[in-house]
């Protein structure tokens, strides 16, 4: 018997520059175009298959995904943004020497054109037979792993078109979330609000309490600042007679990132002459349910839970590690199991929440078993409750936007979260009560309103994933809002909880030029260069009765789409450059 030679050793990547460099001289030396021009084609290939018709003459290009080749016959697919088709390149159709040189001198990652007629091959599969092939661009760095992808987020979000090519998942989210703002235009004017434009640089930044970025504008010799809002240019539009106006911004704040926070980030803000905060309810409700219907197939959305089962292997991650360094039998087991808890981090990002949390339930009831008697009654307690959570992860979880949404006042949640009488406590009683209940971050120096709010971030909004309108809030919270006619320490505005994530606001505008200048006064403190005495100057010729409304584009596509992070629906987000 001869023994099994040993397999070729991998080549590295500089190995792999220096062949597709080769490859490209060789194509010049061909007479071919490595970098080629104009192609015009019938088809893309995603449309092509998704609408297919047998024996059509047809001109495709895009870039080869993969390919087999079968001696004197290759396959490959061909593919772009839309999907990919399969093509059939045969030795008997394009001759020997454009076949040799698609063999030698193309690669996967190429872009091609091809010309040729669609059939079915023997197996059923959907293909384009072959008939010319152009090279139209040589790819001279090999392509992310077909069946694995991109595993390293950094390079997902840094090299997004690596993750567009070889991520199915990643090219629909960013597709539909296309389609989807093209819908919210289509429904906001087909009820007769007008898209308007605002300046993207202010000389004061407002709208919005937030840090903004700076910048000089050398022409006018002044320091300018990009936006944080449009509000306040929208409003000056309601002075001038613009009954409905709606603008699909960008904004910027220079503030923290997170999963659910991009320092640019896009909203949709519109304003409505003689309406208030509960008909712009209405507005946001009818929009968010005509986009589920039409995106989603219905009212009720899977909602994503991949950062909750992270939290859960990071815990049992923790345990299993410390335990097998102690004195407990089968270590090695534990050894094992801790780096099975790494990939199943990373099989996230292929595999459902559902069938981790399935592997990582069974881990822990292993662990027990190996432990025994050994394991402490803490650690016993801890695997306890996180086979409670793995188990309830195994189970998918929906949002459910059934209509009509709940509406209930902030006072109302508040009390029901921390305690009927929580607005009867004096201060110090209120921050020890917010501890009791577990809500962090309760510092000295916060005022009343502040730790009501934690309370109210940490104790519902962040456990409300049905949509929750939280009615009048404090006056504090939103300077630019009308006071309630029965109550002026409250303002008439929503705040649209869905998903445990604030997805839009809305307002009965404030149009009372003297009381907005007192809010505003109070907002900036000293800094009064914060005032803009411009918008205070409009709204002293006159501004309607309004409601606005402002909605987080990309919080909604992460709802809409499952997607579980902001970077993950924004097509280039924003990375600390790289050293």
């Amino acid at each position: 018997m001869q023994p099994t030679p040993a397999p070729a050793p991998e080549q590295s990547e500089s190995e792999l520059l220096q062949i597709r460099r080769e490859k490209l001289d060789g194509q010049v030396k061909a007479g071919l175009n490595p970098f080629g021009g104009r192609f015009d084609t019938t088809h893309q290939p995603g449309a092509l298959k998704a609408d297919f018709t047998e024996a059509l003459d047809v001109r495709v290009a895009g870039r080869i995904l993969s390919r087999r080749e079968m001696g004197k016959a290759t396959f490959f697919d061909l593919g772009d943004i839309s999907g990919r088709m399969q093509c059939y390149l045969s030795k008997g159709d394009v001759g020997d020497e454009a076949y040799a040189q698609f063999i030698q001198l193309v690669d996967i990652g190429d872009f091609v054109g091809v010309e040729g007629f669609t059939f079915i091959t023997k197996r059923g599969e959907k293909s384009i037979h072959i008939k010319k092939l152009t090279p139209l661009s040589k790819a001279l760095r090999p392509l992310p792993d077909k069946w694995h992808g991109i595993a390293d987020k950094e390079i997902k979000y840094r090299q997004r078109y690596l993750d567009l090519i070889s991520n199915d998942r990643s090219r629909e989210i960013f597709v539909t979330r296309s389609k989807m703002v093209a819908t919210i235009r289509n429904y906001m004017q087909e009820r007769g609000f007008l898209e308007v434009e605002t300046p993207m640089m202010q000389d004061v930044p407002g709208g919005a309490a937030a840090k903004p970025f700076e910048t000089f504008f050398h022409a006018l010799n002044q320091p300018m600042f990009l936006r944080i809002a449009p509000e306040l240019f929208l409003k000056r539009l309601l002075v001038a007679g613009f009954t409905q106006i709606f603008e699909l911004n960008r904004n910027f704040r220079n503030e923290g990132m997170s999963r659910r926070h991009n320092p640019e980030f896009t909203m949709l803000e519109a304003y409505w002459a003689y309406a208030d905060f509960e008909k712009m309810a209405d507005l946001v409700e009818g929009m968010i349910c005509h986009l589920a219907e039409t995106f989603c197939g219905g009212l009720k959305i899977k909602r994503s839970r991949v950062s909750d089962c992270l939290t859960q292997l990071a815990i049992f991650g923790g345990i299993v590690y410390s335990m097998k360094y102690e004195d407990i039998d089968h270590s090695m087991e534990f050894a094992y199991l801790n780096d099975n808890l790494r990939d199943w981090s990373h099989a996230l990002d292929v595999e459902s929440v559902t069938a981790v949390a399935a592997k990582a339930k069974e881990a822990c009831l292993k662990v027990c078993e190996l432990a025994g008697a050994k394991i402490d009654e803490t650690r016993k307690k801890q695997l306890d409750l996180l086979i409670e959570k793995f188990d309830g992860l195994c189970e998918e979880c929906y949002i459910d936007l059934s209509r009509p949404w709940r509406r209930a006042s902030y006072r109302e949640l508040i009390m029901q979260a921390a305690g009927s009488d929580w607005f009867d406590l004096p201060l110090m009683d209120k921050a020890q009560r917010a501890v009791s209940l577990n809500v962090t971050e309760i510092k000295t120096g916060l005022e009343e309103y502040e730790i009501t709010q934690k309370v109210f971030e940490q104790l519902i909004e962040k456990v409300t994933f049905n949509p929750l309108y939280v009615t009048h809030c404090p006056k504090e919270l939103v300077p630019l809002a009308k006071q309630n006619a029965q109550d002026d320490s409250i303002v008439d505005v929503y705040e649209l909880i869905v998903n445990g994530q604030e997805i839009s606001p809305g307002y009965s505008e404030l149009n009372d030029p003297i009381v907005q200048r007192e809010r505003l006064e109070h907002q900036a403190g000293e800094e009064t260069q914060k005032i803009d005495e411009e918008f205070i100057l409009a709204l002293e010729h006159g501004m309607p009765p309004a409601g606005g409304i402002g909605i987080g584009i990309d919080r909604l596509i992460m709802m809409l789409t499952g997607a579980e992070g902001i970077r993950d629906v924004v097509l280039f987000p924003q990375l600390k450059k790289k050293a």
